[in-house]
C-alpha cells in the first residue's frame, strides 16, 4: 500500500478554497448569501476544519465577509471594490508584461495565441465560463515567464473579485473583450515590442476598469 498516503491538510483547505471561490465567482451563491462550515464540508465531502481555514482566505480577499458569531457570507458586488481590484491588477499585469516579453520564446507565444483562439471560440459560442478560463490561460503567460512570484500571488488573490463582476455582465448580455485586443498584444509580444505590448495591457485592464463603472 505504498501508494496510499494521507492527503496533506494543506490540499484539503485548498481544495475547500477552490471550490468554494469557484461558486461564488460563478455566482451559484449569489452576493448576501449566507455559508456555514458544516452545510459545505458536508457538500465537498470535507471535515469542517479546511472549510473554516477557506472561509478565512475568501475574507481576506474580500469574496466573504464575517461578523464573528454571527454569519458568513458572500460580499456584496461594489463597483468601487472591483475598480480598485483592477487598478491593481492591472498595473501589475504592465510590470509582468514588461519584464516576460524580452524572455518569450517561440512556445510562449505558440501557447498565447492557442488560448487567443479558444477565448474567441468561447465568446462566439456565447460559453462565459470558457472565455474566462482561456483569457485567464494567456496573460498568465506572461506571469509565469515574468518570474514575479509576489506578482503572480498579488494577481491570484484579486483576479476573481474582478472575475465576479464580469461574469455577470456577460451573463447579462454585456460584451467580452476582444480577442482582437489580445492578437495586438500576442503581435507585440512576438516582435519584442516592450512598449507596444504594456500599451496593450493598460488598453485591455482599462477596459475592465470601466466595466465595474
Amino acid at each position: 500500500m505504498k501508494a496510499i498516503r494521507p492527503v496533506p491538510r494543506t490540499l484539503l483547505r485548498d481544495r475547500a478554497y477552490a471550490a468554494i471561490r469557484d461558486a461564488i465567482v460563478a455566482g451559484e451563491i449569489e452576493p448576501g448569501a449566507v455559508v456555514r462550515d458544516a452545510e459545505l464540508a458536508e457538500l465537498l465531502g470535507l471535515s469542517r476544519a479546511p472549510v473554516r481555514e477557506a472561509f478565512s482566505r475568501l475574507v481576506d480577499e474580500g469574496l466573504l465577509e464575517s461578523k464573528p458569531q454571527s454569519y458568513t457570507r458572500v460580499t456584496p458586488l461594489v463597483a468601487a471594490d472591483v475598480r480598485d481590484a483592477a487598478a491593481v491588477v492591472g498595473a501589475l499585469h504592465e510590470l509582468v508584461t514588461r519584464a516576460a516579453v524580452p524572455r518569450l520564446d517561440a512556445a510562449d507565444i505558440a501557447a498565447m495565441r492557442a488560448a487567443n483562439e479558444r477565448f474567441a471560440a468561447a465568446v462566439g459560442a456565447g460559453d462565459v465560463d470558457a472565455a474566462l478560463r482561456a483569457d485567464d490561460e494567456l496573460h498568465d503567460v506572461l506571469v509565469r515567464v515574468s518570474g514575479n512570484r509576489a506578482a503572480a500571488a498579488t494577481v491570484a488573490r484579486y483576479t476573481p473579485l474582478i472575475r465576479r463582476l464580469e461574469r455577470r455582465r456577460f451573463g447579462e448580455g454585456g460584451s467580452c473583450r476582444s480577442a482582437g485586443l489580445h492578437e495586438r498584444l500576442i503581435d507585440a509580444c512576438a516582435a519584442g515590442d516592450v512598449a507596444g505590448a504594456v500599451h496593450v495591457t493598460a488598453e485591455i485592464w482599462r477596459g475592465l476598469e470601466e466595466l465595474a463603472d
